[in-house]
């Protein structure tokens, strides 16, 4: 079965990373996940000031806005889609995640599969 990892961080650094882990904390657990062959797709996201926010009103006006201005300290800073035969293992895996230290965390989510 397939989830969603997305990680938050708690808190950044000067330079926008994760300040609880370091690049190669990323590169052993992206390796980890490669060699266990439960890697289906994951992404490092861009800092956070290069998002942009669209809502389109009940007429269908779409409204542009920079960034997600939202009321929190966590940023989502990636995700990762794991293939594995269960919620407790994806659960192992989301616990491993660098991402999940000190401030951060990761939200698990199965991926909905449907029929066509």
């Amino acid at each position: 079965m397939k989830y969603l990892l997305l990680i938050h961080s708690g808190a950044i650094d000067a330079d926008g990373a994760a300040a609880e882990c370091g690049v190669e904390d990323w590169m052993v657990y992206d390796k980890a996940v490669r060699d266990a062959g439960i890697h289906v797709s994951g992404e490092s996201l861009a800092d956070l000031v290069t998002a942009t926010t669209v809502r389109v009103g009940p007429d269908g006006e779409r409204t542009v806005t920079d960034g997600p201005f939202a009321e929190t300290r966590e940023v989502l800073g990636g995700f990762y889609v794991i293939d594995v035969p269960d919620l407790d293992a994806a659960l192992d895996w989301a616990a491993r995640c660098p991402g999940a230290r000190g401030g951060g965390s990761v939200v698990v989510r199965p991926v909905a599969e449907f029929e066509v």
